[in-house]
């Protein structure tokens, strides 16, 4: 438990070598079906749009729970606080 670092801002990425289940939805990330993944462009905008938010906590959105990288990975996703752009 001393090796666990709190991430107030921290994506699932930057805590992936801290605990098992972040690799575990890495890889589900990575294995999902192209039709329903959203363009790398847009997965990064989202997820740069994520870390600015103050509902960021240890990669998750504190305002509906999902694990946001997991959220973002899905282009018919919305944010739940509306300030992600639809994928078109």
């Amino acid at each position: 438990m001393d090796n666990l670092r709190l991430c107030k801002k921290c994506l699932i990425r930057d805590m992936a070598d801290q605990n098992k289940i972040f690799q575990t939805l890495r890889d589900y990330i990575e294995n999902l079906d192209i039709d329903i993944r959203a363009g790398e462009a847009l997965y990064e905008e989202r997820l740069s749009l994520c870390r600015e938010c103050d509902m960021l906590f240890q990669g998750m959105c504190r305002k509906c729970g999902c694990y946001v990288e997991l959220r973002a990975a899905v282009k018919a996703n919305g944010c739940p606080g509306k300030r992600w752009r639809e994928e078109g």
